[in-house]
């Protein structure tokens, strides 16, 4: 990544690392809180927080149009495809669950191509490693789902890639910082609704192990993660800002080794080199926007 601008790959390491590790902070969150309730008050706190800091700073509020268009982005990514995905995991196993995510970086850069920015061959040559890498490292899961989960996951991809590449190519967000906290309420808050109309009830006693993951979901997940995510989508292709989703899988195997005293199989190893193999090819395809 040398050859990469440093706030890329700051923003690239976020991503991998953040999200890779809060699939066991939902875990533990969720043994108290309620899928779309944890999910919805973890984007409105951390979309006020950001939005209180652009103002003490003296960011211009959102234009109408601004809040509309972060607004749709918000709840296509993180109502739809955050929300959604949550949902689905309740029908699909984890390892399914990964390799439809997996799937990820090749809707996105598909749907970059219809607005005139295809991938080039050595992004495709990325794309499909990864893939091929994440398929093999979820291999050791089982597969088992449920029909309404399998629609619910491939509802939550869609939205989300769909909301990612309108938010490259078509609608206007306010600049930096303001446009991520207006996705962040507008999303956030869409949850919320959902899960009082849903009827949701806290699934376990509030515990402080559940409250001090919330708490990093909303810091490191939501206000970090998810900023670097949107700022690369400004600055690189596609199938490079997606490729979180190959990586954080390999992540969390990584953490579990180092912390949780599990064992890496030899099959892991081989999907988890493909993938390393998969982001070289995606890091060095092009030169991204400065």
């Amino acid at each position: 990544m040398r050859h990469l601008p440093r706030n890329v790959v700051l923003a690239l390491l976020t991503v991998y690392i953040v999200w890779g590790s809060t699939y066991f902070g939902i875990q533990v969150a969720l043994t108290s809180f309620p899928p779309l309730m944890m999910i919805g008050t973890r984007f409105v706190v951390a979309g006020g927080l950001l939005y209180a800091w652009m103002k003490w700073r003296g960011a211009p509020n959102p234009t109408l149009r601004e809040w509309r268009d972060g607004g749709i982005i918000g709840v296509l990514m993180l109502s739809g495809g955050t929300g959604l995905t949550a949902c689905a995991e309740q029908y699909v196993s984890s390892g399914l669950t990964a390799v439809f995510i997996a799937c990820s970086p090749m809707i996105l850069s598909s749907l970059s191509g219809l607005f005139g920015d295809w991938p080039r061959r050595q992004e495709w040559a990325g794309i499909l490693a990864g893939f091929a890498g994440a398929v093999l490292l979820a291999s050791d899961s089982t597969f088992a789902a449920e029909p309404v989960g399998l629609i619910l996951l491939l509802a939550a991809i869609l939205c989300w890639d769909v909301g990612s590449v309108l938010s490259q190519k078509k609608l206007k967000m306010a600049k930096g910082g303001m446009g991520f906290a207006s996705e962040m309420l507008a999303g956030g808050v869409f949850l919320v609704i959902a899960s009082l109309i849903r009827g949701e009830s806290m699934t376990g006693p509030v515990t402080w192990q559940a409250v001090s993951a919330w708490v990093y979901l909303v810091v490191a997940g939501s206000l970090l993660a998810f900023s670097a995510y949107m700022y690369l989508l400004s600055k690189v292709p596609a199938g490079l800002a997606a490729s979180y989703a190959y990586v954080n899988p390999v992540i969390a195997v990584a953490l579990g080794v180092s912390f949780g005293g599990e064992t890496l199989s030899s099959k892991a190893g081989i999907a988890m080199a493909i993938i390393l193999g998969s982001v070289i090819l995606l890091t060095t395809a092009r030169k991204p926007a400065a």
